[in-house]
């Protein structure tokens, strides 16, 4: 099983880094989430068709029709660049001919993510390290803003996460750790390589 295989199962192009650089120092270079990773962390980490998946620095949406293939969920993807934008919005486009009862809950926005208006029933976030603490406090900012004007459980996903992402969570807001889910084979050679999910604490 590899890359391709899984791409060709979901009828999408997600392999591959970003070339070149963002216009913001803020905002990191794209690259995909591992489907060996994706494997593993959904044997663990389970969704429900009605959970809404937000997806910050989503390039070209692999994690988004991976999801939705297995659960059918709502996903949203945010992404800033306009070319993996529009890369993602053609995968839909694949993506639909495959699975055409996806067309309505998949959902690409191409804008910063500190700019996305929280959806009052987006439920998981997931962080592949796209960007600053900065930018990442703004958002969670924004998560809890929801929160507080629409109650509900909510939970962030952080994949490959900065430490400072880490000290943040779990000394400035009331999200908790709770479950780290490691990928094995590169976990051996990386500490990052693993999941961590927080839970917010209402």
């Amino acid at each position: 099983m590899n890359e391709k295989y899984f791409d060709a199962v979901l009828n999408i192009k997600t392999d591959g880094e970003q070339m070149g650089f963002n216009s913001s120092f803020h905002y990191h270079r794209y690259e995909p989430t591992p489907y060996s990773g994706l494997e593993i962390l959904f044997n663990q980490y389970e969704l429900k068709n009605s959970d809404r998946i937000v997806d910050f620095g989503c390039g070209k949406g692999r994690l988004l029709f991976y999801i939705h293939h297995l659960y059918k969920s709502f996903v949203t993807g945010i992404e800033m660049n306009e070319d993996l934008y529009q890369e993602a919005v053609e995968n839909k486009k694949r993506y639909i001919k495959k699975h055409p009862f996806g067309k309505d809950k998949i959902d690409f926005q191409c804008c910063l993510a500190e700019e996305y208006v929280i959806h009052p029933q987006d439920n998981r976030f997931y962080f592949f390290n796209p960007f600053t603490i900065q930018i990442f406090m703004k958002v969670v900012n924004n998560i809890l803003l929801s929160v507080e004007e629409s109650a509900r459980e909510v939970e962030l996903i952080l994949y490959y996460s900065s430490e400072n992402y880490i000290y943040y969570l779990e000394n400035d807001t009331s999200f908790e750790l709770k479950n780290e889910i490691i990928i094995p084979d590169l976990y051996r050679h990386n500490s990052k390589e693993k999941f961590l999910i927080y839970t917010l604490n209402l």
